[in-house]
């Protein structure tokens, strides 16, 4: 323990002193009731037992309160689920789509990967953090745009693709990308390529909680456009279709000769 009180446990974690037992930082009552009835209707979904499935979604349910998933977040779901902070931060830290540190109300991820870095992904990645003073995981002064790059967006037919907040901006050009963080720094709503209108980061951090009203799924927008269908639309005039996948069972034992019988 340190003359602050604080305590340094074994796994090098901090934890507060309260009294004359050490705990693990974050205050879960930081959380509205509103954020409490959520949290219960997702837990609710899983069967009896099964609880700490609900784990993904409620982490997702405290990006769209805070943001971030907090030291806050991370007690609030451990004492929801009956798990350690440690278990909870082990899965917080795994997937990308929790972020660590606070996200501006717009998450730009520009596709670096090999196809989309080749078409322009790479130029347009560094003229972004160039104009909007940032790199990698940083967010503008105003809180508005932060920038990533992503390994892949699976949208190589449309390279080079970047999304706003996971929905697609699709055939972007360096100078289309800066166009596009200028209109959303100006407070526009820029239409995405496909799929549903664009919201704000906490806002479609709720609907991946499974939160949402009918409204916001856009069961009609467009999801896959031309050069997605094209190869379909190639195999098809060709008469070509993907190997099958069944697995043949092993080869029935060849019928074996009759023993001859005695007297033969």
């Amino acid at each position: 323990m340190t003359s602050n009180g604080v305590v340094i446990d074994g796994g090098g974690q901090r934890a507060v002193e309260r009294g004359s037992a050490a705990v693990a930082p974050g205050d879960p009552s930081v959380f509205s009731d509103d954020i409490r009835a959520d949290a219960a209707e997702i837990i609710a979904r899983y069967p009896g037992g099964q609880s700490r499935s609900a784990l993904l979604p409620l982490l997702h349910l405290v990006q769209s309160a805070q943001g971030w998933v907090s030291p806050d977040g991370i007690a609030f779901c451990a004492r929801l689920l009956g798990l350690t902070n440690a278990q909870v931060s082990a899965v917080a830290t795994f997937y990308t789509m929790f972020k660590r540190q606070p996200t501006g109300e717009y998450l730009l991820s520009v596709c670096t990967n090999t196809l989309c870095g080749l078409l322009g992904g790479d130029d347009i990645y560094r003229e972004l953090c160039a104009t909007l003073g940032v790199t990698d995981g940083q967010t503008t002064a105003d809180g508005t745009i932060t920038i990533e790059h992503c390994q892949c967006l699976a949208a190589c037919d449309y390279a080079p693709a970047v999304t706003v907040n996971y929905e697609f901006f699709d055939n972007q050009t360096v100078a289309s990308a800066t166009e596009l963080a200028a209109e959303l720094r100006a407070g526009a709503r820029p239409a995405p390529s496909r799929g549903a209108s664009l919201v704000t980061f906490r806002e479609m951090e709720r609907q991946i909680a499974g939160l949402y009203d009918d409204e916001t799924l856009a069961p009609d927008a467009v999801s896959a456009g031309e050069p997605t269908k094209a190869g379909v639309k190639l195999a098809l005039a060709r008469g070509e279709c993907a190997p099958s996948t069944v697995v043949a069972g092993p080869p029935e034992p060849e019928a074996s000769e009759p023993e001859p019988s005695e007297g033969e």
